[in-house]
């Protein structure tokens, strides 16, 4: 029975969160291994309508979909080393195989040949549907403080270095090759509401085309997005942007406001772009902000098309872009996306999606029971327990990382959510 099923049996007027506690330790997680535990709170709904779309079934005898989708989250979740490690982990676990979802142990060979030819888009739109669950879950846990009423979204790129003799197809540099993980993610609540997977040579900038902007969003983007003709699409779209402005471009000043240099304001100037491809691709005003960050030192200019907030305020919200420096590094170090189990392109955005994908699912199940620890700490916890009974809310509420107190907490604080 589903999560969704079990939902009717309760009134309406009953907490969310204790609805869901109740279903999932006295329903769904008793006498189950963790790993199914785990597995039972996806939509097979919404999981069957991605592999619809993509036909995904079609010829698949022993290794269907959502098989090949749990091999793929087991070996994230307990941090296998390759294809062959996931296969000869359950193959040591015979007698429970059957118990944590699995018709059969597949041989290596399968999996492998189904992360090259299974179209990864499978993972991608099953991701989406997941990132839609996870969003309003954690709207309320920002680290976001700024008052304002406007949706604020950090862009940005982190390449994943690959060597070129086996991974020809991600053409970066002359003697190297890399993947890009383009990501926009939503600072209110810290999870990503779109992701590209390109080669290495994509440039930054033509991951804007891709976007659909919302108005009255707030866009903070990086110097690698600076396109004038692009971000002039940001403004047709009524939506804001701020992106700091490069040294040589040229520009006059039509206006200046009044700043409070005590702040480390400098200036408040509102321009237009005077050089001859740029005052076409962008033919409005902008605002240039100069500021003076004494804790660098290090003075920065910013350009955007609000004139509405205060010129500190701009400053404060590029600030935030460190929450999705923090999402990278997170992802990077804490699942598996850096040693890839295949070597095709279909393989590795295959691992990539499939790890967001695990990520999502952790993430939806801590609000869903409710949890204090983070999503590193639950990872933890998961990894070394997955094949335990003991229902997931009182594993994750007794268990303790003594490690993790004497971690970097500053990694961690995105995602203490």
């Amino acid at each position: 029975m589903s999560f969704n099923q079990l939902q009717r049996f309760f009134d309406f007027g009953t907490s969310i969160h204790l609805k869901q506690s109740y279903f999932l330790e006295k329903i769904m997680f008793q006498g189950k291994f963790v790993f199914s535990q785990i597995v039972s709170i996806i939509s097979r709904y919404d999981f069957n309508k991605s592999v619809e779309k993509y036909n995904g079934n079609y010829r698949a005898k022993d290794l269907k979909c959502w098989q090949h989708f749990l091999y793929m989250m087991f070996g994230q979740l307990t941090y296998r080393e390759g294809i062959r490690d996931i296969i000869s982990c359950l193959d040591a676990h015979k007698s429970k195989v059957y118990h944590l979802g699995f018709k059969k142990i597949v041989a290596h060979t399968s999996l492998t040949r189904a992360n090259e030819n299974r179209d990864w888009r499978i993972w991608a739109d099953f991701a989406q549907s997941l990132i839609k669950i996870a969003r309003p879950l954690y709207l309320e846990d920002s680290n976001f403080t700024l008052e304002l009423d406007n949706t604020v979204y950090a862009l940005d790129s982190s390449t994943i270095d690959l060597c070129l003799s086996v991974f020809k197809w991600a053409k970066f540099r002359k003697k190297k090759a890399a993947v890009k993980l383009h990501t926009l993610i939503d600072l209110r609540g810290n999870i990503p509401v779109f992701i590209e997977i390109t080669d290495g040579k994509v440039h930054d900038v033509n991951i804007l085309d891709l976007i659909d902007f919302e108005t009255g969003a707030f866009y903070i983007i990086d110097k690698g997005y600076y396109d004038f003709e692009r971000l002039y699409k940001i403004n047709q779209a009524k939506a804001f942007f701020v992106i700091r402005a490069k040294k040589n471009f040229k520009h006059k000043r039509i206006y200046s406001n009044k700043v409070d240099k005590s702040t480390g304001l400098k200036f408040d100037q509102t321009v237009k772009l005077t050089g001859t491809k740029t005052s076409i691709a962008y033919p409005e005003k902008l605002r240039l902000i100069k500021f003076y960050d004494e804790s660098k030192p290090k003075k920065y200019r910013f350009l955007t098309n609000n004139f509405e907030i205060d010129a500190l305020s701009i400053t404060k919200l590029y600030k935030n872009r460190w929450q999705i420096e923090l999402f990278f590094k997170w992802i990077k170090q804490h699942l598996k996306i850096k040693k890839f189990w295949g070597f095709s392109e279909n393989a590795v955005k295959t691992q990539i999606w499939i790890a967001v994908c695990t990520y999502l699912i952790i993430a939806i199940l801590k609000k869903q029971l409710n949890l204090d620890k983070s999503l590193y700490e639950i990872l933890q916890i998961l990894s070394i327990s997955i094949f335990d009974k003991t229902p997931v809310n009182q594993l994750l509420k007794k268990t303790e990382l003594q490690s993790l107190e004497k971690g970097n907490h500053n990694q961690l604080n995105l995602f203490d959510l």
